[in-house]
């Protein structure tokens, strides 16, 4: 018995090894001051190589970047969420689309008012998913929250 559990061990282990979670996207969150009373929050995603992150406007088929703020009284986002980055286009046979996608990094940036001249968080959930050319990673959410306001 104890020889059985040991070559089932071993088989086992190469398979376990391969089912490590990967993340290829890793995030960053800060707030540039503006003025007195505006911020840009950026969320920067940072993508290793051969793989891509899809765009808030991505196509139809993979699930595209999407920002949601929780509300704030302090602090209010104005206009939508904006892609700093090389913007890729390209015809995907999987989906059947033409698909949006960044590789690399890309920067989205979010506009920020606050009111009054407390410190406060902006808090959010931004849901991406990345694919390489084999295979797609289930969506993942991700939560995050940047200080803005005060001295």
């Amino acid at each position: 018995m104890k020889k059985l559990f040991t070559v089932l061990a071993l088989f086992a282990l190469p398979i376990l090894a391969s089912a490590q979670i990967e993340n290829p996207v890793k995030w960053s969150f800060t707030a540039k001051k503006v003025n007195a009373t505006t911020y840009e929050v950026h969320a920067t995603a940072t993508i290793n190589s051969g793989w891509h992150l899809y765009s808030q406007d991505a196509g139809e088929g993979p699930v595209p970047t999407t920002f949601k703020f929780t509300k704030n009284p302090l602090a209010v986002t104005t206009g939508k969420v904006e892609e700093v980055g090389k913007l890729h286009k390209s015809f995907d046979k999987n989906f059947d689309s033409e698909l949006k996608y960044y590789e690399n990094s890309v920067d989205f940036v979010q506009k920020v008012t606050v009111k009054g001249k407390a410190a406060t968080k902006v808090k959010g959930v931004v849901e991406f998913m990345v694919c390489d050319d084999h295979q797609c990673l289930p969506p993942k959410d991700l939560e995050f929250a940047v200080s803005v306001g005060g001295k």
